[in-house]
């Protein structure tokens, strides 16, 4: 499943693509993240936790990067796991590509999603929906670390973490409204068609 998004931060380009590329302390920005040992500058392992619907998933694996091209601002991911209690897995290929923008840099996203067990009976909707909640709030995050991390000042708490509850109450209300606007648009489109 191919989920893209994209969002700005009001920092030079230079100072967000280092950023990013400082993985311990860019990581606790996405709610639920735990990195719990750097094997070396490419080579991560860690604990992803997301609340889909009413199930709690938390995920231990692996995270690589596999390509940083500096001229071009374009970073890989491959990032794996299984589930702490259960069978199901995941694997993602993240693809961030940094170009300047009038506010300071925009961060394309792309992430291509393989996922088996209990989040996968959710679907492309669901999935999408959470995805952007996080993303969302990782982008708020690195936005508010990042001066403090040009400062050399220390990471202090966990970055604004943001609650299961929170993400899933966020999830479900976007797709109430896409749910809402898809009802109300085609009947709106069919009552113009009858003269309505």
């Amino acid at each position: 499943m191919l989920i893209t998004s994209d969002f700005e931060v009001p920092q030079p380009v230079e100072r967000v693509w280092a950023y990013l590329l400082d993985v311990p302390r860019m990581a606790p920005n996405l709610p639920g993240t735990e990195l719990t040992e750097v094997v070396d500058e490419d080579n991560y392992k860690g604990r992803v936790s997301v609340r889909m619907g009413p199930v709690s998933l938390r995920f231990a694996g692996t995270a690589r990067i596999v390509e940083r091209d500096e001229a071009g601002r374009r970073v890989v991911l491959n990032a794996a796991g299984a589930e702490e209690r259960g069978k199901g897995h995941a694997s993602m290929v993240l693809t961030a590509t940094l170009s300047k923008s009038a506010g300071g840099t925009r961060i394309a996203v792309e992430q291509d999603l393989t996922i088996a067990g209990a989040a996968a009976q959710y679907g492309r909707g669901m999935i999408t929906d959470v995805t952007n909640v996080l993303l969302g709030r990782f982008a708020t995050n690195v936005a508010e670390d990042i001066p403090r991390w040009a400062r050399g000042e220390e990471r202090t708490g966990g970055a604004g973490s943001v609650s299961g509850f929170a993400i899933g109450l966020a999830a479900a209300t976007t797709a109430l409204r896409r749910v809402f606007w898809r009802f109300f648009g085609s009947n709106a489109r069919r009552l113009r068609t009858k003269g309505v």
